[in-house]
């Protein structure tokens, strides 16, 4: 296959050689900041054909030599410009876009607005500009990326209390969460709350959770890619805010104008003020984040970038029958890039990336305890190029190696009645190292107007743990418009993954160890087929998508029952492995433009999983099983300073375990302290159905403060506005009374109203 596809390149690259064409490039920036525009749509007008921007403001279009070209550009939230060209040579040029004030200025341009989502080949791609993002509902002050990403079709988030967001059916560590390509493994504040991304620092956010590119690997469901501002290259500014959780400070500005900028922005919160009252335990949390960024232009060809990052939370509960718990987690990422052009058709870019990732916890529950120290350590460097030869062909190829350092490690014991409980020191665990090599190649391919294919394959090189694996991952995306308002689509992806969270089913809190793959470990592989039906209304105002999916999961990895982690514990001999399986349905209503934007999302899905030393090898519900997961989000307009936003979601509960009956032996006869619990079946009962509704008010408005203007914004709001007492987890304990086992459910967060203000000047 491999030998098909290069000969296919090369000989399409040697007819595009001798053809009469002229190719138009550049770049496509914000008029006031000189900002990048990611996946900004330019149209040739003459034949309605185009090409989109890459994740650095880039785009090459090849057009005739005889033609007088009208090109129109596009991009969601800014004013449509359209652009003459003649030339009889290479042409580029920077097009700059207006940011409009409201969305109802867009409504002046819906004849032309951008149907990438219905013409091009790919599927579960979904981008979510950061204008949209701010317009959205308010969680307590924060406006967040994961809390928007949650409520999009084939997403679901984790219970309150937990980490992270579940794809198709996949589990926490089956994301790959980037920011500026850097890896972040947790990316959330706040046990899930929302993220670890301070929005004030983001230019665009884009998920893909199918028909995924060939450039893009190491994970099974889902792609989340972050890019950071470059800074403002006019100007300098200061914005910044301050919630019930929250403060943050953004400063962004010229190092020479036009040419360089940079972007400083960090965020440190003060709940511990909000959580005690609110919760009536003995709780404290804290966070910070720091966001940095430089670039600078070289040249008309070679432009260079340093992004930073560093995340952290720190975390303590006293409560719910005796369960206590410390916990310390956090990121740091570093990345250098460099772009350059190789003529009007190849766009390179080389990185070398940086992350650092840590979670500790250590938690009592009764007379158990637990402690648990996991890190990743990567060192990762990336070359990829894009060619386009024409508006019909995208070709991208690449490479990209990282070295993996884990340190796993793990003890869970009963609580000793003499001496100190057993604690973890980072230097003394037995590290793990690895290596991971991929090579790819990708065409993006409009055959015709109607029909079109995304290929590529990627070949991925693992070595570690006394083992060597190599997959071959074929990838391909196909798209027949029957109008130029609706199409079908399918795609196929065959995926590898040589990295595991495992859950730890020991702990009472969601904790997950990372490993890599070894001769015992074998890597996650995933086959994902889908199909669906895109249709756009009303001038692509309203955006519509019907998709059905069918994904296989292969070495899945869980620990076996009953394991006891002890200090010296191998891990990999207390692990068993399975298979699992998702399908489902999504839907999709989306609403771009006018006064009212927003929304709708329903997901049908069913996950399973099975292991042949679990559950007697029945299959059993996974944990993020949920049959249904539905949302509504809006932002409404009501006047030119004051905005409405609410969401609601519903989804079923997830599924855990509970035991039948129990059996009673003389007391401190065995470990579990005279009580054996009879366990039937695996994740045999599920929490209570989740549901919630937040609504938020802003009022913006331009005012002057000692002679100068700037923006400010009020923002009053409301999390679980009707107060659902929503399942955090459910414990098992004795009545005091009656002396009778019972399950007890914690729940987290009651009503909680907001306020906040933000200034940008």
């Amino acid at each position: 296959m491999i030998k098909y596809l290069l000969t296919g390149v090369i000989t399409l690259l040697s007819n595009y050689t001798h053809a009469q064409k002229i190719t138009i490039s550049g770049y496509v920036k914000d008029a006031a900041s000189k900002e990048a525009l990611i996946n900004a749509s330019i149209v040739n007008a003459n034949t309605k054909s185009g090409t989109s921007t890459n994740q650095y403001g880039y785009f090459s279009l090849t057009i005739n030599t005889t033609d007088t070209v009208e090109l129109i550009i596009s991009y969601q939230g800014y004013r449509l410009q359209a652009k003459k060209v003649t030339a009889r040579q290479n042409v580029q040029l920077d097009i700059l876009l207006e940011n409009t004030s409201s969305n109802l200025e867009e409504v002046v341009v819906s004849s032309v607005r951008n149907n990438r989502n219905v013409q091009k080949a790919q599927m579960g791609v979904i981008d979510v500009p950061v204008k949209a993002i701010k317009n959205f509902p308010v969680l307590m002050g924060e406006r967040d990326v994961l809390k928007i990403i949650q409520l999009l079709p084939g997403v679901q988030s984790g219970q309150e209390g937990t980490a992270g967001f579940y794809v198709r059916g996949g589990n926490l560590d089956q994301n790959l969460v980037q920011l500026d390509e850097a890896t972040v493994y947790n990316p959330n504040h706040l046990f899930g709350l929302f993220s670890t991304f301070n929005v004030n620092s983001i230019n665009h956010v884009q998920l893909i959770k199918g028909g995924f590119p060939a450039e893009y690997g190491g994970r099974l469901s889902s792609i989340l890619n972050i890019t950071m501002k470059e800074g403002n290259k006019t100007k300098y500014q200061t914005e910044g805010g301050i919630g019930l959780l929250s403060a943050n400070l953004t400063f962004q500005g010229p190092i020479q104008k036009n040419k360089s900028s940079f972007i400083i922005s960090a965020r440190k919160s003060h709940i511990n003020l909000l959580l005690q009252p609110a919760t009536s335990k003995s709780t404290s949390y804290s966070f910070y984040d720091i966001n940095a960024k430089m670039n600078y232009e070289l040249g008309e060809k070679d432009h260079i970038f340093l992004s930073f990052f560093k995340g952290n939370d720190n975390a303590g509960y006293t409560g719910a029958s005796s369960l206590n718990y410390t916990t310390d987690f956090g990121n740091t990422t570093a990345t250098f890039r460099w772009n350059h052009l190789l003529g009007s058709k190849i766009f390179s870019n080389t990185s070398l990336i940086y992350n650092d990732y840590h979670l500790g916890l250590g938690s009592t529950q009764n007379n158990y305890y637990e402690v648990l120290y996991t890190g990743i350590k990567d060192f990762n460097a990336k070359t990829d190029f894009t060619f386009t030869p024409n508006d019909k062909h995208k070709i991208k190829a690449g490479f990209t190696y990282t070295y993996h350092t884990l340190y796993p490690s793990s003890v869970s014991s009963k609580v000793p009645r003499r001496g100190n409980q057993i604690t973890i020191n980072k230097d003394s665990i037995a590290k793990r190292y690895s290596n991971e090599l991929a090579f790819y190649l990708n065409d993006d391919y409009d055959v015709s107007k109607t029909f079109s294919v995304n290929y590529g394959i990627r070949i991925p090189h693992f070595t570690g743990g006394g083992a060597s694996y190599t997959g071959i991952e074929p990838r391909v995306t196909t798209k027949i418009s029957l109008n130029t308002t609706t199409s079908i689509k399918a795609s196929w992806t065959l995926m590898n993954q040589f990295l595991h969270a495992v859950p730890n089913s020991t702990a009472s809190l969601p904790t997950d160890t990372w490993l890599s793959s070894s001769k015992l470990i074998k890597p996650q592989k995933s086959s994902q087929l889908a199909l669906g039906l895109f249709k756009n209304f009303k001038n692509n105002a309203i955006e519509t998508s019907v998709e059905a999916y069918y994904k296989t999961m292969d070495n899945q990895v869980l620990f076996k029952e009953g394991a006891q982690v002890l200090l010296n514990t191998n891990l990999d001999s207390i692990l068993t492995f399975g298979k699992g399986n998702s399908y489902g349905v999504e839907l999709l209503i989306k609403k771009n433009v006018g006064r009212l934007t927003g929304w709708l999302s329903y997901t049908w899905s069913k996950t399973t999983q099975q292991f042949a030393q679990l559950n007697r090898g029945a299959e059993f519900p996974a944990a993020f099983d949920r049959r249904h997961n539905f949302s509504l989000a809006g932002s409404y307009e009501l006047s030119k300073n004051w905005t409405l936003s609410a969401d609601f979601v519903f989804y079923t509960g997830r599924a855990f375990t509970l035991p039948t009956g129990r059996v009673t032996v003389p007391v401190n006869a065995s470990l579990y302290d005279g009580v054996y619990y009879d366990y039937t079946s695996r994740n045999n009962a599920r929490l209570k159905s989740y549901h919630r509704l937040d609504v938020s008010f802003s009022n913006k408005k331009t005012v002057k403060f000692w002679g100068k203007k700037y923006e400010r914004e009020w923002v009053f709001g409301a999390y679980n506005l009707y107060s659902r007492l929503n399942p955090y987890f459910v414990y098992l304990t004795t009545n005091a009374d009656t002396k009778q086992p019972e399950a007890r459910q914690v729940s987290l967060l009651p009503v909680i109203p907001s306020v906040s203000f933000n200034f940008k000047f």
